[in-house]
């Protein structure tokens, strides 16, 4: 978490406002919390999982844009913010969204290591394929959650969840050619288990013809064995 905080504080933009959520842990984040000042400010009680975490977040944000990190995230330059929000965004882009890097190591997935560890970015119909928005490369216009924050029934795959909903409904987002953050490969949706890929088919259905729905588990399936495979 240390790394993440200097990251943030690093930074040469400094309009932002920095919302830790942290359900109650006992490994040591207090005491880093507890040290924390202005901008940085802490919700600390249980929650239900990481969605249920962010909702909290989003409802405390003030700002207008709003940007989700892991514990073990850092943003990935001292100009990060400064190489967006310096610059003009058009009123009716509601996402921007650019790469990250994983700090992969050698014992991480091929597919995480693949591009020397950068994931770009797509907003297309690819989306409905596979996951083509790294949550960590997106920022979001803060009102695209005033009537609904991240479903929680999704334990893994909610911000993949809620990215199909926006693209379904036709949201504007201008994809950059700059890397957002780098990342670690220890979170949950790193581990390539069928669980994953259940809930992945669960949410495509939801949002799709159920005619498409003995395709989108073939799919899955396929995605999954390739996987574990390889």
């Amino acid at each position: 978490m240390q790394d993440c905080i200097r990251s943030i504080e690093a930074q040469t933009y400094k309009n932002y406002e920095v919302i830790i959520v942290d359900g109650e842990s006992n490994d040591g984040t207090r005491a880093i919390l507890d040290e924390l000042k202005s901008p940085f400010r802490a919700i600390i009680e249980q929650d239900e999982g990481v969605y249920d975490a962010m909702n909290k977040g989003i409802k405390a944000a003030k700002g207008e844009w709003l940007y989700f990190m892991g514990a073990d995230d850092q943003l990935y330059s001292e100009t990060t913010l400064s190489d967006i929000f310096n610059k003009d965004i058009s009123q009716d882009t509601a996402l921007v969204i650019g790469s990250i890097v994983y700090n992969y190591t050698a014992d991480d997935s091929k597919f995480v290591k693949k591009n020397d560890g950068v994931f770009q970015p797509r907003w297309s119909s690819k989306l409905w394929i596979k996951n083509t928005v790294h949550h960590q490369g997106v920022f979001y216009r803060r009102y695209l959650f005033d009537n609904s924050g991240y479903d929680t029934k999704y334990k893994v795959l909610g911000d993949y969840d809620f990215n199909l909903r926006l693209y379904k409904t036709g949201t504007k987002a201008d994809v950059i050619e700059t890397i957002i953050a780098k990342c670690g490969t220890s979170g949950i949706s790193k581990d390539y288990n069928w669980k994953l890929y259940r809930q992945e088919i669960a949410l495509k259905a939801q949002y799709s013809n159920p005619l498409c729905r003995p395709l989108l588990y073939g799919l899955g399936v396929a995605k999954y064995l390739v996987k574990k495979i390889i």
